[in-house]
């Protein structure tokens, strides 16, 4: 969560006025993350998140509130998005689309217990469960054609051999499997650590949905295990891995085909935020604050795999 277009007191105060929500009291820009503009907001009625879209396809605005809203009714612990008086989730703030949800509580774990580790496979598991209700369909715009794409993209751009050398080694890999042959719904697509909420050892909330889509459901749980078991350098923590892949088994239980192509998914979601990562540096963009992560954490996540088997699952 960035910054990249500024909001004054008067523009919040005004664009709160469509919304049941009491006055503004007071705001503060979020610094961490990458893609949208994102603000803490609070008024008389409590504490919310306003997020401006800054570049995702609107179209697909509606099916990432939708799918909050869908989930969060079925007891999962996402936050709810707010409806203006109209009855709308989705509006527009400075020429950009915006929602406001509300804050959940909770802080964010750099060092995950293994009770935190399993708490996070059980909610992967819910989420991939009761998604399969879920009507809305999106493409993930982070998926294989983007990878592919990027990844040539980086690759002629760089002047590291070994760079260019590992993209077009690691594309060539991930085209032998059938990523669209596995099992499919919806994924959050991006359970980092900083995206799951705790108070003490209590799960109290999971955020930012807005790389959410229709993709294979083992991939998710690749994208979770690479950021929540693997450590700053590279090496994988086999107690966490083993924690959080029980409790999302005891919730969904992996099909023979996910276990075959099981070390190519670890590569494909390893290979995708080292790529995303690696662009971001390569291209910065401009904003007030604006956080670009360092591409090199998810390049030793990736030699890892291409070099070790992972556990058994």
């Amino acid at each position: 969560m960035s910054v990249f277009t500024k909001v004054s007191h008067a523009e919040l105060r005004e664009f709160l006025k469509q919304y049941p929500v009491g006055e503004l009291i007071g705001y503060q820009g979020i610094g961490e993350g990458v893609e949208n503009t994102n603000y803490f907001v609070d008024t008389g009625d409590g504490r919310w998140v306003l997020t401006l879209f800054e570049r995702l396809n609107v179209e697909d605005l509606p099916f990432f509130l939708g799918l909050m809203e869908h989930l969060a009714s079925r007891g999962f612990p996402g936050a709810m998005p707010a409806h203006t008086h109209a009855g709308a989730a989705l509006t527009a703030l400075n020429g950009k689309p915006a929602a406001l949800v509300r804050r959940l509580t909770g802080q964010s774990v750099l060092f995950p217990t293994l009770e935190q580790c399993a708490q996070v496979g059980r909610v992967l598991g819910d989420l991939h469960v009761f998604a399969q209700s879920y009507a809305g369909r999106c493409e993930n715009a982070r998926g294989v054609a983007w990878r592919e794409q990027t990844g040539r993209l980086l690759a002629a751009k760089s002047t590291d051999a070994a760079v260019r050398s590992l993209i077009e080694d690691e594309l060539a890999a991930q085209s032998r499997m059938p990523l669209d042959r596995l099992p499919q719904g919806v994924i959050h697509a991006d359970l980092f650590r900083d995206n799951v909420l705790f108070v003490d050892e209590r799960l109290t909330g999971v955020i930012d949905f807005y790389y959410a889509c229709n993709d294979a459901l083992a991939y998710d749980l690749a994208v979770t295990l690479n950021d929540w078991c693997f450590e700053a350098d590279g090496t994988l923590n086999p107690a966490r891995w083993q924690a959080m892949t029980a409790a999302y088994r005891a919730r969904r239980e992996l099909t023979d085909a996910e276990r075959t192509h099981w070390p190519l998914l670890l590569r494909a979601a390893a290979l995708r935020f080292w790529l995303s990562r690696l662009y971001d540096w390569t291209f910065p963009r401009e904003g007030d604050v604006v956080h670009v992560k360092d591409p090199e954490q998810y390049r030793r996540i990736l030699v890892h795999h291409r070099e070790h088997a992972p556990p058994a699952l």
